[in-house]
């Protein structure tokens, strides 16, 4: 019964392993595509010719009226000033004579993609293989054209007010999204802003004159500083040679040291302990100390005068005190001053 058991189990473990992969794989599968936009329909390869193709690269998307209907598969130069772009489209989609092809922002990092759209003209359908002229062709928007003439507005912008403009410049100029109007008025919401500002920016105009009028009243001091910075630096290109060499001796240094400390560390680590107990002794004896230094130099005073004749010590007997002992056991006090003239410099 038991294995009989195992068996089954075994059997509906394996059932929902297999289930799960399955339905896992599908998902995936899915997700790739739906975020690939893979499209396994056949497809048919063009070509347009530009005066400008920069920026875009093998992989970028086609698209007609916003939706993706094929991808970019090779650019070359042709003639030394056209770009011959070769892209394909799904067959589904027809493309006439009078189709006209054009290079636009997918965002502001600057991605392209190429934009199809059907104009007034021959509606024969375009062959595969077939070349769109270049009078049927645009180039993308020279941005840093376009943002140089707004350089002195993004300057007193925020990064995100920078951000939002430049999208809808890009939008507007492109045909993309938004008008002209909408662009204005957001312009002027910006400039109603910085008007808000006004007494901000004038408050800063006038400290920034301040610290200018500071400036120029020391043009002396701050020339005599820039000189002697300059000199500095002169004498420091100079003696590079030398630091660079002082910084090898200064490196060697260090070893030496640090091999003279690794010696000595344990000798050393002693005589800081010895040197403790040092401390702690002459805490507890610093009143007997401080009287001894006192009275020291009052000794050295008298030492250095019974030293003054020579490399020897002269000893007078001022006063001899004590007792004689006597033959038959008794004794006589002594007590004798020699009053000599030496007893009374002392």
């Amino acid at each position: 019964m038991r294995p009989k058991l195992l068996d089954r189990r075994t059997g509906a473990d394996l059932v929902k392993l297999v289930a799960f992969m399955v339905v896992t794989t599908l998902a995936t599968s899915v997700l790739v595509v739906t975020i690939g936009n893979v499209s396994f329909s056949s497809k048919s390869s063009y070509r347009a010719e530009f005066v400008d193709a920069t920026g875009v690269v093998k992989g970028d998307d086609v698209r007609i009226a916003g939706v993706k209907v094929g991808t970019v598969e090779d650019i070359e130069i042709v003639d030394r000033t056209r770009a011959l772009v070769t892209f394909s489209v799904d067959d589904g989609e027809s493309l006439s004579r009078a189709t006209h092809a054009s290079i636009r922002y997918r965002n502001l990092v600057g991605q392209r993609y190429l934009s199809l759209s059907d104009e007034i003209g021959d509606t024969a359908d375009l062959a595969p293989g077939d070349t769109i002229p270049v009078g049927q062709t645009t180039p993308a928007l020279d941005l840093t054209v376009l943002f140089n003439g707004f350089k002195p507005l993004f300057q007193a912008l925020s990064p995100a007010d920078i951000n939002q403009l430049s999208y809808e410049i890009v939008q507007v100029f492109q045909g993309e999204g938004g008008t002209l109007e909408g662009l204005l008025a957001h312009t002027a919401s910006v400039t109603s802003t910085l008007a808000g500002r006004d007494q901000l920016i004038g408050d800063l105009i006038d400290n920034l004159n301040q610290v200018l009028d500071h400036l120029g009243d020391r043009d002396e001091q701050l020339s005599r500083l820039i000189t002697t910075f300059r000199s500095f630096v002169g004498g420091l290109k100079g003696d590079r040679k030398a630091l660079l060499g002082s910084l090898d001796e200064i490196s060697d240094l260090s070893v030496e040291t640090a091999g003279l400390v690794s010696g000595i560390r344990e000798p050393f680590v002693d005589d800081i302990h010895q040197l403790r107990r040092l401390s702690k002794n002459l805490d507890d004896g610093k009143a007997e100390l401080d009287r001894t230094l006192q009275v020291l130099p009052i000794k050295l005073e008298k030492v250095g005068r019974t030293a003054t004749y020579g490399s020897w010590f002269n000893f007078y007997l001022c006063h001899f005190q004590g007792r004689v002992r006597l033959p038959g056991g008794g004794s006589v006090p002594v007590d004798y001053d020699t009053g000599s003239d030496r007893c009374d410099l002392g």
